[in-house]
């Protein structure tokens, strides 16, 4: 389909791009990577009058130290999330589940900002900076603020982003010393993940002390299996890795559609979860 007609403008500072976004109101959309919404734009499920492309901000992307945080702009390519060597060392687990993302095509011209702001629970990076604690800078007309991960994904495709606001950064508490794996399962023609689990884990003395756990898919917006971390803690075996792994869909609401349904969403929760925890906890 060809799209609908829209302005387009490009603006080259952030500034300028939320004085932008405050005259457009809700009539503007913001183009990153274009990877969520051309495909909108195509199909006419978006009908913005105006578009703001701000790939040419040279302040949103790169990634940077904060002291016992890690910084990523938003414009930062997947590609260049994986490659980077700080997020290897200090969000190996963004890493992981960057690098699982769509294709290589993909890859090279999505961005980490574009993927969180797009707000789809089958994404794979929602549920990954949900279960790293990560936090969201954005700034507006009326200055910048910061939105815990918990908070800035309310609803399928809908976030906490006010229609003047642009998302700068993604800032991630370093996660050295714990252990981490990302599973997902999907359909072999594509990457979208029918249900994905991002587990992050810290033993202490041979046993669990501590995990996260962020599932993908199962509901309208990235979810933390937070039964599961609770019994988590004190498993220094798979048996009891998998006794807590049999609570992870508690308190989800998977939806059903041509690939799966609520039952088998449940299942794979369940499964997914075993080995994601077992791989971040070395006992896979």
């Amino acid at each position: 389909m060809i799209p609908p007609a829209f302005d387009y403008a490009r603006p080259s500072s952030v500034d300028e791009a939320v004085r932008v976004l405050a005259d457009a109101g809700e009539d503007a959309k913001v183009l990153a990577g274009g990877q969520s919404l051309l495909p909108l734009l195509r199909l006419r499920l978006a009908f913005p009058e105006l578009v703001v492309d701000v790939g040419r901000i040279p302040e949103l992307r790169g990634v940077r130290e904060d002291g016992d945080t890690l910084v990523i702009g938003a414009m930062t390519t997947h590609h260049d999330v994986v490659r980077d060597p700080l997020v290897r060392r200090h969000a190996g687990l963004l890493a992981a589940a960057t690098a699982t993302v769509a294709d290589p095509a993909v890859r090279h011209r999505g961005t980490l900002g574009g993927s969180l702001a797009h707000a789809d629970p089958a994404g794979d990076l929602p549920a990954v900076v949900l279960a790293m604690d990560g936090e969201l800078v954005a700034q507006g007309p009326r200055g910048r603020r910061t939105v815990p991960a918990a908070e800035f994904f309310v609803d399928y495709l809908q976030s906490a982003l006010e229609p003047d606001e642009l998302l700068l950064e993604v800032r991630l508490p370093k996660a050295d010393g714990w252990g981490f794996h990302y599973e997902k399962f999907h359909q072999s023609a594509q990457a979208y993940a029918i249900v994905g689990v991002a587990a992050l884990v810290r033993r202490d003395n041979g046993r669990i002390a501590e995990a996260r756990v962020g599932l993908t898919n199962m509901g309208s917006r990235p979810l933390r299996a937070s039964a599961t971390e609770n019994a988590l803690p004190g498993a220094g075996d798979p048996q009891a890795v998998a006794g807590a792994a049999e609570s992870a869909a508690e308190g989800t609401q998977p939806s059903r559609d041509t690939s799966a349904s609520p039952e088998y969403r449940a299942h794979l929760a369940r499964v997914l979860t075993r080995r994601a925890v077992l791989a971040a906890a070395g006992m896979g």
